[in-house]
């Protein structure tokens, strides 16, 4: 396995003791990518990140490999670019979780920040992808985009959560697009807006006045029998939260969830997995 570390360091351009000086230019945007290929056995032949991209192994209590993502500085902020890739090879079973939540601030600098995401799964590999919320502070502007490439024997349990900005907090702007290949075909393609110039977010065709939105998307291989369950629809009143588990075809399950926080929103995805 080879690591490369990432100590924490201020951003390119700023003093080192963390201050803003008066004269000097704001902090430069940070191009930035990592890199994790996991192989049978639990292997990690490649495990490497930069700048605010650290990727740390964990202890797994199962088997294959864990790797955490951890944020070694604040990103993404407006005009940041950020790059993960991660391959996991036939056979191999990899789980990707947080450290923390991933918080887009709106920096010094103008421009939409952005922060892809590119996923391959090879033959009788499995991939659990369950990191913490994406949260749009005020006044940031971030394009997120995620492709997953699945062979027809691949695995796969995907959650995303994002909340639309901090407490009491008006939020930014959030493009997000996923997309799911299976076999060079099309599995999934969606995208979700909100926040300032996104028309209608707030509304009841979107987020129905809630603040947090997630979903899970489970996939078994193309040959799995049994492998989904009956569509549903789930509640949760304290939160005013509503979720739906559909079943796009006889392999895959996605469940979609609203709620007026984070937590809302974990519980009904959770209670909905089958």
């Amino acid at each position: 396995m080879r690591t490369v570390p990432v100590p924490l360091a201020p951003r390119p351009g700023a003093p080192a003791d963390g201050t803003t000086s008066p004269a000097g230019p704001g902090p430069s945007a940070v191009t930035a990518s990592a890199r994790i290929t996991a192989a049978p056995g639990g292997d990690l032949p490649e495990l490497r990140g930069e700048g605010p991209l650290a990727v740390r192994r964990t202890r797994s209590t199962g088997p294959g490999a864990r790797v955490c993502l951890v944020g070694a500085m604040s990103a993404p902020l407006n005009g940041d670019r950020l790059a993960l890739t991660v391959t996991v090879l036939p056979g191999a079973i990899l789980h990707v979780v947080s450290a923390a939540a991933c918080v887009a601030l709106p920096g010094d600098r103008e421009g939409r920040a952005e922060y892809l995401t590119d996923i391959r799964v090879g033959e009788g590999a499995e991939l659990r992808w369950t990191p913490e919320p994406l949260i749009s502070a005020r006044g940031s502007d971030l394009y997120v985009r995620t492709r997953i490439d699945l062979a027809p024997g691949a695995r796969l349990h995907h959650r995303e959560e994002h909340l639309a900005g901090r407490a009491d907090e008006e939020p930014g702007r959030l493009v997000s697009r996923l997309t799911v290949h299976r076999a060079d075909r099309v599995l999934l393609d969606q995208e979700t807006r909100h926040g300032p110039d996104e028309p209608g977010w707030y509304g009841g065709a979107v987020m129905g006045g809630r603040r947090a939105v997630g979903q899970i998307l489970l996939v078994e291989p193309v040959d799995a029998v049994g492998a989904t369950a009956a569509p549903a629809v789930f509640t949760d009143p304290p939160t005013g939260g509503l979720a739906a588990r559909m079943t796009p075809d006889g392999s895959t399950v996605l469940i979609s969830a609203v709620a007026a926080d984070g937590l809302g929103v974990r519980r009904l995805l959770e209670r909905a997995i089958p």
